[in-house]
């Protein structure tokens, strides 16, 4: 194999995640919401669960209620390690 090769072999995928926008009252950072479900260890009933990301939003395009997806990148301060990378659905205009 030649080096660019392995360097291309070497790049993990990011990490990426799909959620809601539950903020976006800040300059161009979004704060999204992300449900995820376990299975309680004992009982076998499904949790719902919930975490809560700041992202990155260059334009400010997202608005409160858009569906997103987000990947993880570098820290960009001291929260945000999330960038928006599109918006997979709009929320509806009322």
């Amino acid at each position: 194999m030649t080096e660019a090769t392995e360097n291309e072999v070497k790049r993990a995928i990011k990490t990426q995640k799909v959620g809601k926008v539950v903020s976006n009252s800040m300059d161009k950072t979004v704060v999204v919401s992300v449900d995820y479900v376990r299975r309680h260890p004992i009982y076998h009933k499904r949790i719902r669960r919930t975490s809560k990301f700041m992202a990155h939003d260059e334009q400010n395009a997202c608005k409160t209620g858009d569906t997103v997806r987000i990947e993880e990148i570098r820290p960009l301060s001291k929260r945000k390690r999330w960038i928006v990378r599109e918006i997979v659905e709009r929320a509806v205009e009322v």
